[in-house]
Order: structure tokens, then sequence, then C-alpha cells
């Protein structure tokens, strides 16, 4: 298991510098190390490879995963004089290092939710029109906004109904907001004293409302942490495309330092809070050892892993096996499952399918299951009513007895620490590779589609499948 340090350093993605060729893939991961854990007869393929394939992604140099920091960052720290490095005893002394008078600054991203009824069909239509959702090829991109539009207006009323039996409305903004707050927090406890701003992709605040504060403020070191754990091109993948068409667009954005942790899902803070949530919850069962831990991811289309190289799949997978073995670090050793839910549309999605799988464990016999959502670190529609709602039931039908459901990270201390970490641990990366101000100005428009954050022009050319799209927007209708 890497350590924080490493799952950090080898997470960051420089979002400043010019793009030179290199290879452009996403990494496999290790086999399970325990396969045999997942007793559902329909388990996983997983490609085997070697660990050191996922170390860290460096765009200026390459576009594919190092695992040591590039020659421009080892220049880059050599530049300090050995009595400097003298100076280096502690923790501390590093982070006043690459703080300094800097203005440091950090953008959580986020999905984002309607906050009442009247928003969800606006909502629906961000959603939607956002060509990471619904991929059509350029000659039919034309249609996305009024696909777009058609979609949000008939799934709205239904959608309401949703969000009206959890309150009238998501509660994504204000968890997010208060997640903000506490990492801020712990950040000046850590002596890293840094603003923390909420960007959302679909919804206030949107991420273009954080950046203009973001430059009111006169932020100098900018680190991008999306809320996803596991780094999919339907989520962090579409709020980082979006933060590079607003960065490419303006000159003070453009020459301010900043970096992007990716994914963070190996982080050992995140592995035990979740490990602790899941614990505590099998107490509640009368036979906590009998107890089937459900893990249940948002789903994605199977064409984005296997057609584009989305490493979503492989990092769940990986993201799960890593919380199991601290489970039995601590004499847990219950069987537990992954299946994926919220798919729209007759298109193949990641597989198995929730659903289906919670039928399938009531054929089987398992009389209790502990559902433990695995995508997001906040309360949502999917889990407030998808899980707690529809799932239950289907569970309890299905002749599942006790039914529990670990609750989402939210503000838990030891997460909420960790993320503070991983801040701290980017630093020495931010604008470590950043390029002149006339270097800047100069880079092609041709350049950009792989300016930022993996080579996602790349991504683009190899999602571009209208079946799949077409199934994705007018028949997602279905749901």
């Amino acid at each position: 298991m890497w350590s924080s340090s490493q799952a950090s350093t080898r997470g960051v993605v420089e979002m400043g510098g010019r793009v030179e060729a290199g290879p452009s893939h996403f990494p496999k991961r290790p086999a399970p190390r325990n396969p045999a854990r997942v007793n559902l007869s329909r388990t996983h393929a997983v490609k085997p490879c070697s660990a050191g394939d996922r170390a860290g992604i460096s765009v200026k140099c390459n576009l594919g995963w190092s695992s040591q920091p590039s020659p421009d960052l080892k220049r880059h720290l050599r530049g300090f004089s050995s009595a400097s490095e003298a100076v280096l005893t502690s923790q501390s002394d590093l982070r006043k290092l690459f703080v300094g008078n800097e203005k440091i600054g950090v953008l959580l991203l986020n999905l984002g939710g309607p906050e009442t009824l009247d928003d969800v069909q606006p909502f629906l239509f961000n959603l939607f029109a956002d060509p990471d959702i619904i991929r059509l090829p350029r000659l039919f991109r034309f249609l996305q906004k009024p696909l777009a539009q058609f979609i949000s207006v008939v799934r709205a009323p239904k959608s309401k109904e949703g969000y009206a039996s959890i309150g009238g409305g998501s509660p994504l903004r204000q968890i997010t907001d208060a997640q903000a707050e506490a990492l801020k927090e712990a950040l000046c406890e850590k002596d890293v004293p840094a603003k923390v701003y909420v960007g959302m992709r679909y919804w206030h605040p949107f991420t273009e409302e954080a950046i203009q504060q973001i430059k009111r403020d006169g932020i100098t070191k900018l680190v991008v942490l999306p809320l996803y754990p596991q780094f999919s091109i339907s989520t962090s993948g579409s709020s980082l495309r979006l933060l590079e068409s607003i960065f490419r667009e303006d000159e003070y954005l453009v020459n301010m330092q900043h970096t992007v942790i990716p994914s963070w899902y190996q982080r050992e803070g995140y592995i035990k809070a979740m490990a602790t949530l899941i614990e505590n919850e099998l107490t509640k069962f009368p036979e906590p050892q009998k107890v089937m831990i459900f893990f249940s991811a948002h789903g994605v289309p199977l064409a984005y892993v296997e057609e584009a190289g989305d490493p979503y799949k492989a990092e769940m997978e990986e993201c799960i096996d890593l919380i199991m073995e601290e489970l039995e670090k601590r004499g847990i050793t219950n069987p537990c499952t992954l299946a994926y839910q919220s798919r729209v549309g007759p298109v193949e999605w990641l597989k198995p399918y929730t659903d289906e799988t919670i039928v399938e464990l009531g054929q089987k016999g398992v009389k209790s299951l502990l559902a433990v959502p695995i995508s997001f670190v906040s309360e949502h529609i999917e889990t407030l009513e998808e899980i707690d709602v529809e799932y239950k039931e289907l569970a309890l039908e299905s002749g599942i007895k006790h039914w529990g459901r670990v609750s989402a990270l939210g503000c838990e201390p030891t997460f909420i620490s960790d993320l503070a970490d991983a801040v701290i641990e980017s630093l020495p990366y931010v604008g470590a590779m950043a390029v002149s101000n006339l270097e800047a100005r100069q880079v092609t428009t041709s350049a950009w589609p792989a300016k930022l954050c993996i080579s996602f022009a790349w991504l683009v050319k190899r999602i571009l499948l209208l079946p799949d799209a077409l199934c994705l927007g007018i028949l997602c209708l279905t749901k």
C-alpha cells in the first residue's frame, strides 16, 4: 500500500507549462490482493499490471504517468542553497518554504445539485448540456443544447418527485460548503493559511463563480481538488475540462501557479475514515459478522472504460481492496461485493448493476446487507433517495431482512485532516513546472486541448460514438 505522501505526490497534475509529445494512456492497476473477498459469482475482471504504472501525471513532460518528479521539478528544488536545505528540519519548515508570502487557494470541485424544486429543470439542462455526459459527434454537436433542453423538460417532473422526497432539494451545496470550511480550519491548524473555494459543475456556485472570487482575492498559488475519490471522465474529467477552457482564456489564470490532485482514493486517511464508518455500522446489526458489505458505486458507460481508457473501474476496485485490507487489520473479515448504480438508457454500463445484484444476493440467501456509497463524499440524491428508498425497498422484497447504510464522509475529522495533508503535500509541485508569461501566451490553440489534466483531447476522440451518445441522450428518458 502506498504511503500517504506517495499517494498524494503521484496524483498531482501540473496545469501550467508547455505540452511536449509523450504517451497518452491511463494506467491499469494491479490485480486485487484477495479476489476471494468478492464472493458473488459474477465478479470483476481485472487486467494485471505493475503497480508502478500508476505513479503520477506530469502533463508538461508527457501525457502518461511518471513515478518520479520531473527533471524541471528536480532542478526547481535543487535551486535552493545548501544553507536553505539545512534549515528544513521539520514539516513546518518545509511548509513555510513553499507558502512564504504567497496567497494559497484550494478549489474544491463537485457536481452540484438543485437547492429547490424550481432549480431541478435548469440543473438537468446544465447536466445534459455537458458534452462529457452526452457525447455527440462533431457533425451533431449543434444538437447538444436542444437535446439537453428536451431531456431536462421531460425528466424534470420525475426528478422533482425524488428531490421532494428528500426535503425539496439537494443538500450537496451545504455539505460541500461545510467541508470547505472544515478544510480551511484544518490547513490553518497545520500552519498553512489558505482560502478554500467551492466550484460546482452544474449548479451554483458554478466553477466560473469560484474562479472570479479567486481572482478578486489575488490568489497566487492554487491547488485544485475534485471531491471525487476516484477519477472518471464524467466527474473529475468534466470539471477539469471546464477549468481548462476557463484558464486558457484568462491571462491572469494562465500566469497563476496551480496544480491538480486528480484522485486520492489510496490515501491512508481516506481509507481509515471509510473503514471506521463501516465498522461502526456493522455493530448495529444483530449478527455483525454475517453482514454482506455492499459497495455501490456510481456507474459509467462501459465504453468510457473500454474505448476511452477511463481508469474509474480500476481505481474503484483498488479502493475497495484497500478498505477491506484496513478492515481485516481490525479483525473484520466480512464478505463484500461491488456493483454500479444510476445507469440510464439501454446502452451497457459497468456491471454488475446494483439493483440486479441486490436481487441476486437475496436469492443466494443473504439476510443482512450494509450498503456503502463509495463514489462521493457527500449525501445527495443517489444516497438519500436511490439507496435509502429504492434499493432498500428492493432488498426487503428480495428476502434481505436486515438493511443498513454507511453515511457519506461529510466532515469526518480523519478524512478532512487527510485532505489537508494532500493539499500540503502538493504545494512543492504548485508552479514548479510553470513557464514564463511569454511562453504561456505563445501556446497555440492547437496545443490547448492537451494542455491540462491528462490528454482530454485524446479521450474525447476515443468516445465519440454516435450510437452510445444518442442512447445516453434520448433513451435516458426511460429512467
